[in-house]
């Protein structure tokens, strides 16, 4: 791969549920290093786009690279070897497993035990709340230690990209404020990738380099996050202004 090609690549991507087409000829690219946020209302397919980069919903259109690799027919739990994780919408960790098996769930394909020792380490450094918890089961954990959880298991692959999908959601502002501040963290000293989606425009768009505005399966606007963050009309729809 070059420097100049993006490290996620999405053209003209479409997909569908059933007869209903969901993304309508999506364009979308992604930088190493970069933070992007997706950002739209309700049903917009912000996270139909997340999935369709993961291959749990098929594209039906349309080119998707990653590295420079054409990555539609490979499976969804193959991504994770490849340095592309996503957390999902819900955190979705395992209940009955403890902090710290959930972790160790991020890294199941890794075989080199003392960089999961380290990497573990390093998610209790950042998250000290789940060192502390890291014996109990992760359903008794609140929702933001969850999503401190799902966030670190997706850590434990080591990934390159990470793919965030409303990680604010059902959260506290303090909460927020706090995993928000860890995901600049993720990016700036870890050299973490990060495609986020979030409801919350206002503190998608003051973290990342640029953006994307989604209405009903189509890119309607795409430019510097700045930007984004000060244009009248995007304040006025999804900034409450």
């Amino acid at each position: 791969m070059t420097s100049a090609e993006p490290l996620l690549q999405l053209t003209d991507i479409t997909a569908h549920y059933g007869r209903i087409q969901a993304l309508k000829g999506i364009n979308l690219s992604v930088a190493a290093g970069e933070i992007v946020s997706i950002i739209g209302a309700n049903g917009a397919g912000k996270s139909t786009t997340l999935m369709t980069i993961c291959n749990i919903v098929k594209a039906s259109g349309g080119a998707l690279t990653y590295q420079g690799e054409d990555i539609r027919g490979v499976n969804a739990d193959k991504l994770p070897m490849m340095g592309l994780c996503q957390v999902p919408e819900g955190r979705r960790i395992f209940p009955r497993l403890t902090v710290a098996e959930n972790l160790d769930m991020g890294a199941f394909f890794r075989r080199d035990h003392g960089g999961v020792r380290k990497d573990r380490n390093h998610v209790y450094e950042l998250f000290p709340r789940l060192k502390e918890r890291r014996s109990q089961p992760g359903g008794t954990l609140s929702g933001g230690e969850q999503q401190m959880l799902a966030i670190g298991r997706a850590l434990m692959a080591r990934p390159k990209l990470l793919l965030l999908d409303e990680p604010s959601l059902g959260l506290a502002p303090l909460v927020v404020k706090q995993i928000f501040e860890i995901v600049k963290t993720i990016n700036e000293e870890d050299g973490v990738t990060i495609l986020l989606v979030e409801q919350n425009a206002n503190i998608a768009l003051k973290m990342a380099n640029r953006g994307y505005v989604l209405e009903t399966g189509s890119v309607v606007l795409e430019d510097k996050a700045e930007a984004l963050l000060h244009n009248p009309e995007i304040r006025k729809a999804y900034l409450g202004e």
